[in-house]
């Protein structure tokens, strides 16, 4: 059966690497963006480039109309399979008092709304079964004082989303695992208002060292394959040693 997988945030970082390392799996990638139209259409050029096939498509998931547009384009490439639940977005650094409404809000709606508008569409579309993927933080679970609670949070709503999905569709042959980053070399670290900080928290990492977005993409990779199949409900942290 062709494996066509759906990358939400797939135009860059680590959504860009999984797209490509899909691809060089066999799936057939659907390759999700917001606003980055130029990045998207690149990675499926790069998708045709190893030869396999993708096709971009825009989608803000806070959105439910675009979620269910999203899926329908994908079901032009054959039944959906997968989900990476990717798209997600940081904010300013600071603490929890001085975050504004509109920043939190859109935290919430992109991270946590977006993230349960596709995987519930996802449970919808996979008659034959299949594999979501949510990519987390090891945020959630170190909380991020004095930098963005928030966005914490809302991966750690995704923590609760994963386990809780994970026994609902088990016995519909979906698996639903989950992958939490730690600091991880990718432009997300742009939205905080420090463009260094990646370069300036290497110290904290017992690795000595930021991960890549590739790292991240053969952890997704190999939960969405066969090898994973008795994986469900679990949350894999690549976060060298945080």
């Amino acid at each position: 059966m062709e494996q066509v997988t759906i990358v939400t945030g797939g135009s860059r970082g680590i959504g860009a690497a999984t797209c490509l390392r899909l691809a060089r799996d066999g799936h057939r990638v659907v390759v999700g963006y917001r606003s980055a139209a130029g990045a998207a259409h690149g990675i499926v050029e790069a998708v045709a480039a190893l030869g396999g096939h993708a096709i971009a498509v825009r989608a803000d998931t806070a959105l439910e109309d675009d979620v269910v547009a999203l899926f329908e384009a994908a079901a032009g490439l054959g039944p959906v399979t997968g989900l990476v639940n990717n798209a997600g977005i940081a904010s300013t650094l600071g603490r929890l008092a001085d975050v504004r409404a509109d920043e939190l809000r859109r935290v919430m709606e992109v991270n946590v709304i977006g993230a349960f508008l596709c995987a519930r569409q996802a449970a919808r579309v996979m008659t034959r079964g299949g594999a979501i993927v949510n990519v987390s933080s090891s945020a959630a679970t170190l909380g991020s004082p004095g930098n963005y609670i928030h966005y914490a949070a809302s991966k750690a709503a995704v923590d609760a989303l994963t386990l809780g999905l994970a026994k609902e569709l088990a016995a519909e042959g979906i698996r639903v695992n989950g992958v939490a980053p730690g600091f991880i070399d990718t432009e997300i670290h742009e939205q905080t208002g420090d463009p260094d900080r990646a370069a300036n928290v290497v110290s904290r990492i017992p690795v000595g060292r930021l991960g890549t977005p590739d790292e991240i993409a053969e952890a997704i990779a190999w939960l969405l394959s066969p090898a994973a199949s008795y994986a469900t409900g679990a949350t894999l942290r690549v976060a060298g040693g945080l």
